[in-house]
């Protein structure tokens, strides 16, 4: 199945195009590393190749590693197909744009609600969402959300590397991609 590093990169492709679009998708939720070694789990929302969009509190401490160090770690894994995918790219906050803003429109009230609470991070008495009692639990009003527009921002990461791994009783397989050169090899497990 995987005999051609033009297969392989294209089930890579393929696999990413899923994740941003079908939430069920074992690659939907990656864990994404910023300069700092910090690591979190966020959502893909979208793949356009070979760039990652993710969603982000603009107040959230990565923001600010971001765009003092923009280098990023992206790991997908399958673990019913057994498939392994890590990234490196350079990342970007985008908060004014007209990606941005699409991003924004595209959301419903429910999902834009996070913005209306506390900024990530931010110290609590007890065990809190964040947010405004009067939306835990409803779904705010176009008028209610205006405040948040302001804490939302889009990250974005354009791939420079790929790693491909597989994971076979047969023999694990591995493949490299130069994302920037355009070059590919084959590489040891």
């Amino acid at each position: 199945m995987f005999d051609s590093l033009d297969k392989v990169r294209a089930d890579a492709q393929a696999r990413l195009e899923r994740a941003a679009r079908d939430r069920r998708s074992p690659m939907h939720t990656p864990v994404i590393a910023t300069g700092d070694a910090d690591a979190r789990v966020m959502v893909l929302r979208a793949f356009d190749p070979w760039t990652l969009r993710f969603h982000t509190d603009a107040r959230a401490p990565k923001v600010g590693v971001i765009e003092a160090d923009p280098r990023v770690g992206v790991l997908f894994y399958d673990k019913a197909e057994k498939v392994q995918i890590r990234v490196q790219g350079q990342a970007r906050i985008e908060r004014d744009s007209a990606v941005a803003q699409a991003a924004w429109e595209a959301g419903n009230n429910f999902a834009r609600r996070c913005y209306l609470g506390d900024g990530p991070g931010t110290v609590a008495q007890t065990a809190s969402s964040g947010l405004p009692p009067q939306f835990e639990g409803p779904e705010p009003s176009d008028e209610e959300l205006i405040p948040a527009r302001e804490h939302f921002a889009v990250l974005l990461v354009e791939l420079t590397r790929l790693d491909w791994f597989h994971l076979a009783h047969d023999g694990h397989c591995r493949a490299q991609f130069d994302l920037a050169q355009g070059t590919a090899r084959w590489v040891t497990p």
